[in-house]
């Protein structure tokens, strides 16, 4: 199998404009925070509130969106193994952004196993493979926006030296699978032409739509997490789409919903404040335990 086996159509529409491709980040910038960033300031506990939207919008390009719809790894099924597809992809990032080269590599190698099952077939209405380097740069082009979309709602927005520098720390997130240094856009400001293109080829159909709202209605876990979290889920999902995204998906985001998202991030970035560091990014460093535990155990990685 090539590594780059299926080439995607260029989109030859114009780039989409900015308010069509990015959700509004209201906070203003904080004086105590004027400090050089890098992505591994952004592992509070906190970003796994735009999860689902970032799902949402890696599945919005139809290669990726059939390809894990019509996966025929069992195993890494969302709806059936949710809580491990969830360790598995939270670790990736763990490991994407804290892990050293060897651990990377050792993940790299784990997924690969799985990814070598995820192509389409002949006659299947999207072609797809889960090893083409185009489809996961805009895999880790969404993981990206959804990183500085959560960091800036609970820190404030960064100043242009801030955005470059966490966008420079950022591309490990597409490397450590098939994505080349060369692939990830040089600049801050390549990465944004790099976006509003890529957002013309989104495209969310019956079929992978109905997966996403099974998704969000949290078809995959019992009643008693369901009932009570359902709700949340869906409004905290809608608010971290953009425009583009959410017509993709047949939602509606009003101004008072829009309201309601700021202010309720308002709170939580204040209560943010009082939460010790280590205490925030406490999950993403538990992840990299358990993986370094896995790999002295020889187990099963994914």
């Amino acid at each position: 199998m090539t590594s780059h086996a299926v080439r995607l159509e260029p989109s030859d529409a114009d780039p989409l404009p900015l308010e069509q491709i990015r959700i509004p980040v209201r906070a203003g910038q904080r004086r105590w925070t004027n400090k050089a960033l890098a992505i591994t300031d952004a592992l509070d506990f906190w970003s796994g509130a735009g999860a689902a939207a970032n799902v949402v919008m890696q599945l919005a390009w139809p290669e990726v969106g059939y390809g894990v719809v019509d996966s025929k790894v069992e195993s890494g099924a969302l709806v059936s193994h949710p809580y491990k597809r969830g360790r598995t992809t939270t670790q990736y990032l763990a490991v994407a952004i804290l892990g050293n080269d060897e651990e990377r590599a050792i993940f790299r190698e784990a997924v690969n196993t799985s990814h070598r099952q995820v192509r389409s077939g002949p006659g299947d209405p999207v072609k797809y493979n889960a090893f083409d380097r185009d489809l996961q740069l805009w895999v880790a082009a969404c993981l990206f926006i959804g990183f500085e979309d959560t960091y800036q709602l609970l820190h404030g927005r960064m100043d242009d030296q801030q955005r470059e520098d966490f966008y420079r720390s950022s591309s490990k997130l597409g490397t450590t699978l098939q994505v080349t240094e060369d692939m990830w856009p040089v600049t801050r400001a390549d990465f944004d032409e790099y976006w509003a293109q890529a957002c013309t080829r989104v495209h969310i159909d019956d079929k992978v739509r109905a997966y996403l709202n099974d998704l969000l209605d949290l078809r995959m876990v019992g009643w008693y997490l369901r009932l009570p979290l359902r709700g949340l889920l869906r409004f905290l999902t809608i608010g971290f789409l953009a425009p583009v995204f959410r017509e993709q998906m047949g939602v509606t985001w009003s101004d008072a919903d829009q309201r309601r998202f700021d202010h309720l991030f308002v709170f939580v970035s204040f209560v943010n404040r009082y939460i010790p560091r280590f205490i925030r990014h406490g999950g993403s460093h538990a992840l990299m335990a358990d993986l370094r535990l896995r790999i002295r155990l020889n187990k099963r990685i994914v």
